[in-house]
């Protein structure tokens, strides 16, 4: 099924279901249940624990619920939905519920929540963390889920938070560390690189003009790394067995040398000559490398960035080695 995200359209072969009401092909399968923003670690483990049951399922909800209840407070998703399913997939699921979060759907009580999960929908097996709520209000919890499912001959599956160095894995945290350009950290946490999709624009073509020519990223990613300088790897292309990974330097920030006041994402490939404007790039973040500063001159920026390139080359083959 494809969905569309920043000018390109990705490919999902696991099925995907829109609605509760649609899905009751899944009968008897194993639904690990959540919001699965950045699908990380913790995810993964509820998702590995539907294999080990039945066939292994999904039920998410978007928007997040956050950006429909408190949108002043909502937090920034790590991952966009087309790049969610693309995660899902990979993690072993054979299929996904995507439920549509609306105001009159958080009205739903958690009854009624139970039954189309339980009945609608016929899951043999409900997985979910310890902290699941679900409901008008929140009033259900993993204790009234718990009845609700043997009560209906199904069971229960509550897997225990994930830990990686005595952190707690959560979406919370991973977006702290993204946010305060810790990407090494929130790798540890993901179980993967932090990454964005995006299609490269026109810029002003100052990289050019002192040597290190730049592809300006233009992201749908609600999500940012702090502004500063980055190793990367990025991907240009999608077709299979035709994309290409190349190493690179990011630079996230507003050009202070030149005056710049927008926030733009400029990466310099270091091992590719040739056009780019339209293409679409996948950026992984591996390392940061240096905090955004303003430079007395071009010459002194150029000398700067020469010094990062290095950096950066050799940070891409140790973390992909």
């Amino acid at each position: 099924m494809p969905f569309g995200l920043a000018g390109g359209v990705y490919r999902i072969a696991m099925r995907v279901f829109h609605g509760i009401a649609t899905a009751s092909q899944l009968r008897g399968c194993a639904l690990a249940m959540g919001n699965f923003d950045g699908v990380h670690l913790g995810h993964q483990s509820l998702f590995q624990r539907a294999r080990q049951l039945a066939a292994p399922a999904a039920l998410t909800f978007d928007p997040h619920p956050g950006k429909v209840l408190q949108p002043e407070l909502a937090p920034k998703l790590i991952t966009l939905l087309p790049r969610k399913l693309e995660l899902m997939e990979a993690s072993g699921l054979e299929a996904v519920v995507i439920q549509p979060f609306t105001q009159e759907y958080a009205k739903t009580p958690a009854s009624d929540f139970e039954n189309s999960v339980l009945v609608t929908l016929g899951a043999q097996y409900l997985v979910v963390g310890s902290d699941f709520t679900y409901g008008a209000q929140r009033k259900g919890g993993v204790k009234k889920l718990a009845a609700a499912a043997k009560a209906r001959r199904a069971q229960l599956q509550v897997v225990p938070p994930v830990s990686v160095d005595g952190v707690v894995v959560s979406s919370s945290k991973v977006r702290e560390y993204i946010l305060e350009g810790r990407v090494s950290a929130a790798k540890r946490l993901l179980g993967r690189f932090f990454d964005l999709d995006g299609v490269v624009v026109p810029g002003q073509g100052r990289g050019r003009q002192i040597g290190f020519p730049t592809a300006n990223v233009d992201t749908d990613n609600e999500l940012r790394p702090a502004p500063g300088v980055y190793a990367v790897r990025v991907r240009i292309g999608r077709d299979p067995g035709h994309e290409v990974w190349l190493p690179g330097a990011a630079n996230i920030g507003t050009k202070p040398t030149f005056g710049g006041t927008e926030v733009t994402i400029e990466v310099h490939l270091i091992e590719f000559s040739g056009e780019l404007y339209q293409a679409r790039l996948r950026v992984q973040f591996l390392e940061r490398l240096r905090s955004e500063r303003r430079f007395a001159s071009a010459a002194e920026l150029a000398a700067q960035i020469g010094r990062d390139v290095e950096s950066a080359r050799v940070a891409v083959a140790r973390a992909t080695e």
